[in-house]
């Protein structure tokens, strides 16, 4: 604990130094446009709205006796990444290029971020909103790693892992992806709202940390199912709202392809949804609740990269496609290989990112995004390639690297409760409170 607690106010410290270098507020310029800056503000707040949504999808899902663990678990990163963003984050992923791998410390502090447009990012809307638009992703992402070590990480090392990761991972790929010279951006690849970036990031580095922390006592033999499905059957629906925001706002503009994101986001989840329950009634028998939102989060993953390259139709074949692989990695490799995935990040996110983003492959067409590039099923196989490429890059980075930052934490903190407080439960042994009054 003396090592999280030290970590944690050295970084506020170096927070509040480079903060001194912020600029003032300044007055909008005339060229920021009302109606685009409307709706990053709403897109924005919709992003952030996913974090509690992911906090009730997973607690749900948990026993009773770790359900505000996993609350705490991302509602603290709503303020650690905030604050890393605003002190380095931000410059590190989108702040004046350095060799294509990172961006210089230029901006840390939000120095030289001012309220006027950044012609590179956001040329309709003020840089410090496209700032803190880019922060709610920021935040989620590690969000989504937590769910693949549920009920076993200590919580001084989930804060201190997070932030190593938000810094060490999140903020480079996202520099390759989406920042002028970045590594990645420069090959041609395409990833509209986080395929790789969020979703193929968080997916391999739970996989990482779900075989490091080994897996929960009793598992799967005496693991509970979820405590509560209509609690995580609320935070998916969360999420699902929140998402137009997260693929609707990359636009970055109010207008048709804001419209086209939205739209294709919504066809690809809802088909996710309709065909995991037809797959669980095929194979199991019988439609299920869990299946039903799985496949809607897994539809909504797959479609991130794709969002604003795709139309309707291809956006349907995108969301059958995710749910038949990612449920042949959830019901079948993870019993076969029997690591404990607590709530199936890789098998969703990370497979579902993955094949999101080759699909975009296949499936990108000019006509909706001319910006963007037509993929092979409309003429273009090079971008298939180009986009097996930035997976590649993505997945190897994310294990390698997530690899190095657990066992530092593990030598310096550990990872992972003792027997007694897993047995417990984390919500009293971690935090001394209890979601419930009572417990089994």
């Amino acid at each position: 604990m003396k090592y999280a607690q030290s970590f944690v106010l050295s970084f506020f410290a170096l927070f509040l130094f480079l903060g001194t270098g912020s600029l003032l507020a300044q007055e909008a310029g005339p060229v920021i446009d009302s109606g685009d800056t409307a709706w990053m503000l709403t897109s924005a707040a919709l992003v952030l709205l996913m974090t509690p949504g992911l906090a009730f999808f997973y607690g749900g899902l948990v026993r009773k006796k770790n359900m505000l663990s996993v609350l705490m678990q991302c509602f603290i990163l709503m303020g650690l990444i905030t604050l890393q963003w605003v002190a380095f984050g931000y410059s590190l992923s989108f702040g004046p290029d350095i060799k294509g791998l990172i961006g210089s410390l230029s901006w840390a502090g939000l120095k030289g971020v001012g309220f006027e447009p950044n012609a590179d990012y956001a040329g309709t809307i003020p840089h410090q909103l496209f700032m803190i638009y880019q922060c709610m992703f920021a935040v989620i992402t590690p969000g989504l790693i937590l769910g693949a070590f549920a009920e076993r990480m200590k919580f001084s090392s989930f804060c201190v892992f997070s932030l190593l990761w938000a810094t060490f991972v999140y903020d480079p790929v996202c520099h390759w992806v989406w920042a002028i010279g970045g590594l990645i951006r420069t090959t041609g690849a395409l990833d509209f709202a986080g395929g790789t970036v969020v979703h193929m990031t968080a997916g391999y580095a739970a996989l990482v940390a779900a075989l490091m922390l080994g897996k929960r006592q009793g598992y799967p033999g005496r693991i509970s199912p979820p405590h509560n499905l209509p609690l995580a059957v609320l935070g998916a629906g969360i999420l699902w709202f929140g998402w137009f925001g997260f693929n609707g706002g990359s636009a970055l503009a109010s207008g048709a392809l804001a419209a086209n994101a939205f739209i294709v986001t919504h066809i690809a989840a809802g088909t996710a949804a309709v065909t995991w329950a037809l797959l669980d009634w095929k194979f199991a028998s019988k439609p299920t609740m869990l299946g039903t939102i799985t496949g809607a989060v897994g539809g909504l993953v797959a479609i991130t990269p794709a969002s604003g390259f795709v139309g309707a139709i291809d956006a349907i074949w995108i969301g059958i496609g995710v749910s038949v692989i990612c449920y042949f990695f959830v019901a079948f490799i993870k019993v076969r290989f029997g690591y404990d995935d607590s709530l199936d990040v890789f098998g969703v996110h990370g497979v579902g990112g993955t094949w999101g983003a080759i699909a975009t492959g296949l499936w990108a067409n000019k006509s909706v995004n001319s910006a963007g590039a037509d993929g092979l099923f409309y003429g273009n196989p090079g971008l298939l390639l180009i986009q097996l490429k930035a997976v590649l890059i993505t997945m190897v980075y994310s294990i390698v690297v997530t690899f190095v930052l657990l066992k530092i934490v593990d030598l310096i903190m550990g990872l992972r409760v003792n027997n007694q407080n897993e047995n417990i439960g984390l919500d009293l042994t971690e935090h001394r409170e209890a979601a419930y009054t009572q417990l089994d």
